[in-house]
């Protein structure tokens, strides 16, 4: 009902004041604005519920106020650029049908019920309602009886005698294992279920329907409400760190575990999570690619389950033989929404539905296939017997190609239990929920039967026969379970721990670089990213009276408040406000100590102005002084006019990429001396290795040969026509990700530069 009602305002909105309300470009402005306001909040609705299929939840907060890092988007591009083309085209038919009358005189009456009516739509619209509920469930008192209904376990298992396999099958719900909905879909990994102890009615809650809050749920006991105030969770080095998980209570028990995943470790902070709670060994789309036969055989999100399950036996083969106590965990891939992939060594690549192949449903079965292959490896060698396999699925399927059939039935996670040690073949078809998967393993194994609000379902009472409604209860507790993370109101005192890229304040750490908006009573981290924008960006969108700390490398700052440390690519800490005082102090320790110290000063418009002006200039433009060019550092000499083919810096130098430009080419500001000396600190990438490089200034040409590894070299120029540009031309620019920022294009390298200088000679 708020629905049509929103669309009726919306489109009210729009004949009023295209009819009645006249020419005034405030109005019209405002206007537009709003409703397209509206338009925005139901695109990002409409693609929220795309992938989700409830909407805009916690699932997208969290996402997006994630690392984004190695997401499998190629089969969301088209779609994306469809929406984007359609804001474009809606945006343009809106100010067309708003200015269509702008001849009328300007009607106040009729432009300001316009612009109520248009506010009007915003807030009875199904969007604005779910965001302004997830902002509000942020703060809110939670409930009193949290504290009595979560427990934390025993740190340690007494005497443990199992070894552990435990298998996360995307999206591989218990719904695709009803043979009579789906005949023949999952024929192998079903008669392993049958075969052990299966958990029939495993609910999915709020918080735990997505990949890492499903890990979280079942591994913490507790669901996945991350504060995202400030993208916080993004930004700390840790991820809830009060919490004692199945991975700590493995670890403290003499276990070495194991991750292993064909997908990005870092999409979603998968890899702070597993860190924070007892994994040291973590396997991913860039730990796998120099180990697997064929690197190159992937999917959009990493690589093919195949190939992860087959590193996932030889993990399991090599620590069996070691004698080691372990744990094994991995995570599948092929069956992940929109309509998953299907691999190339599968039996069966297809499976049909109503007549016709379904690309989701051949995945599942695909996958299916795999991990029973998987299974049986492990039942048929001599470690089953010390071992107990847990299969699982992460989540319910989301809106993927199976969503209509999969909705008929009644749906399930998959929970099923193997034992070597202890053969049981039994369907339990207690009510339980996701939760409580890591307290039912840590039991199996001979530790405590509880972990957070999760509950063994071999002994003891899920929370989901408790309550009535645990959907509800668990969006009552959301406060509750925020406040896990621990997430500091102020900053006095601050440590910064070099080696680890850390700082440590009010009990909790972020990683670097960092910058913080801190106020009387809120300390906001705004953390830098693949997909968030640099630090220094970020700070010029600061009000000249906000108080920050920003802690970088030297040179990002110096430039405006400090020029001795403008080279430097050691961490620098300033703090203070814009428009204000501003300092910059060098961290020389390894670890160090340092305070928040803010004064109120007199703000200055025109210093505040400056100091915005100077943050947004592009690393291209930025000028330092020094007599060679220092690859790095952002920007390049004073002396230099322009430069292009160059990539970003890193801390050894700069890759030259033919993505950008085919040519290296330095424009300097002033002709080149008639006679100098070029002497270049560089190294070469891959092919390019011992091969002639051209360089040339105007119609002089040298060859430079560089090795793999960084070297010296002087070339020495004669420059008659006086030109001011050197052009470096690398003879074989390969593509790579060698180095690469995830999620971003494959670059074309060929030499790395380290330092170039110019040296005149005399005579």
């Amino acid at each position: 009902m708020s629905e049509l009602l929103s669309v009726i305002l919306f489109i009210a909105s729009i004949v009023i004041y295209s009819l009645k309300a006249g020419r005034n470009t405030w109005w019209f402005a405002a206007t537009l604005v709003v409703l397209g306001l509206f338009v925005i909040l139901n695109i990002t609705l409409y693609a929220s519920d795309y992938f989700t299929g409830d909407g805009i939840n916690d699932a997208v907060i969290y996402t997006l106020t994630n690392s984004l890092a190695g997401a499998g988007v190629s089969k969301y591009l088209l779609p994306g650029a469809g929406l984007i083309a359609a804001l474009v085209l809606v945006f343009g038919a809106l100010a067309w049908v708003l200015r269509r009358r702008r001849h009328r005189p300007y009607h106040f009456g009729y432009s300001l019920l316009a612009l109520v009516m248009a506010l009007a739509s915003v807030d009875a619209s199904p969007a604005f309602r779910q965001i302004s509920e997830l902002v509000k469930s942020q703060s809110r008192d939670g409930d009193p009886d949290f504290v009595a209904y979560y427990k934390e376990p025993k740190k340690v298992i007494d005497n443990p005698t199992l070894n552990l396999v435990y298998i996360y099958g995307e999206s591989l719900e218990r719904t695709y294992f009803d043979d009579q909905a789906f005949p023949g879909l999952t024929p192998e990994l079903g008669a392993l279920k049958n075969e052990g102890i299966d958990f029939s009615h495993t609910a999915q809650l709020p918080g735990t329907d997505y990949t890492i809050a499903g890990m979280v749920a079942s591994q913490c006991g507790i669901p996945l409400f991350a504060p995202f105030e400030g993208n916080a969770s993004a930004s700390m080095s840790s991820f809830f760190p009060q919490n004692i998980c199945l991975g700590d209570i493995l670890k403290n028990s003499g276990y070495e575990n194991h991750f292993v995943q064909g997908a990005s470790l870092r999409f979603a902070g998968k890899d702070v999570f597993l860190k924070s709670h007892g994994f040291d060994h973590l396997y991913g789309a860039d730990e796998l690619k120099s180990v697997v036969a064929d690197p190159h055989y992937r999917n959009d999100w990493g690589f093919y389950d195949d190939t992860v399950l087959d590193q996932a036996w030889q993990k399991f083969e090599a620590l069996s033989k070691e004698g080691k106590r372990f744990s094994l965990f991995t995570l599948t891939v092929d069956t992940h929404h929109p309509d998953g992939f299907v691999s190339r060594s599968c039996e069966r690549k297809r499976y049909d539905i109503d007549g016709k192949a379904n690309q989701s449903f051949s995945a599942v079965t695909c996958s299916q296939q795999h991990i029973a292959a998987f299974i049986n490896k492990i039942k048929d060698s001599p470690y089953f017997k010390n071992t107990v396999i847990v299969v699982s699925s992460d989540h319910l399927a989301m809106n993927n190609t199976a969503w209509k059939y999969l909705n008929q039935q009644d749906r399930n996670n998959l929970f099923f239990v193997l034992r070597g040690d202890k053969p049981q073949q039994e369907v339990m078809a207690v009510k339980r929920n996701t939760m409580d998967n890591g307290a039912t393993v840590l039991d199996i194994l001979g530790g405590d039967n509880f972990i957070g609000l999760g509950r063994s379902s071999l002994s003891g009472d899920s929370l989901s026969t408790v309550f009535l409604n645990m959907k509800e209860k668990v969006l009552a507790w959301k406060p509750d379970v925020i406040r896990l993370w621990n997430f500091p109101r102020e900053i006095k005192d601050f440590t910064i721990d070099q080696e680890k890229q850390t700082i440590a304040f009010s009990g909790s750490k972020f990683r670097l670089p960092l910058l913080l908006r801190v106020s009387d009573k809120r300390v906001e981290p705004l953390p830098e990213s693949e997909y968030s924008a640099p630090l220094r960006y970020q700070l010029a969108d600061f009000a000249p009276r906000d108080n920050f700390i920003w802690i970088d490398r030297c040179y990002k700052m110096a430039r405006l408040w400090s020029s001795q440390w403008a080279l430097s690519t050691d961490w620098c800490v300033s703090q203070g406000q814009l428009g204000g005082e501003q300092k910059i102090v060098h961290v020389d320790k390894p670890k160090w100590q340092g305070k928040a110290a803010f004064r109120d000063t007199v703000i200055d418009t025109l210093r505040y102005q400056g100091n915005v002006d100077m943050l947004k200039t592009v690393d291209n433009d930025i000028r330092y002084k020094a007599d060679s060019f220092v690859f790095n550092v952002a920007g390049a000499p004073e002396e230099v006019k322009s430069f292009s083919g160059i990539s970003r810096p890193e801390s050894w130098g700069r890759w030259s990429n033919a993505q950008l430009d085919k040519e290296v080419k330095i424009e300097y500001n002033q002709p080149l001396p008639e006679k100098f000396e070029l002497v270049i600190t560089a190294k070469a990438f891959g092919p390019n290795a011992n091969q002639p490089i051209p360089v040339r200034v105007g119609d002089s040409e040298q060859t430079l040969t560089l090795g793999n590894d960084v070297t010296t070299t002087t070339l020495h120029f004669d420059n008659p026509s006086r030109s001011n540009t050197l052009v470096i031309v690398p003879p074989a620019p390969q593509e790579t990700n060698e180095g690469n920022i995830l999620g971003h294009s494959p670059r074309k390298l060929g030499i790395g530069m380290v330092d170039i200088k110019v040296v005149k000679s005399e005579g």
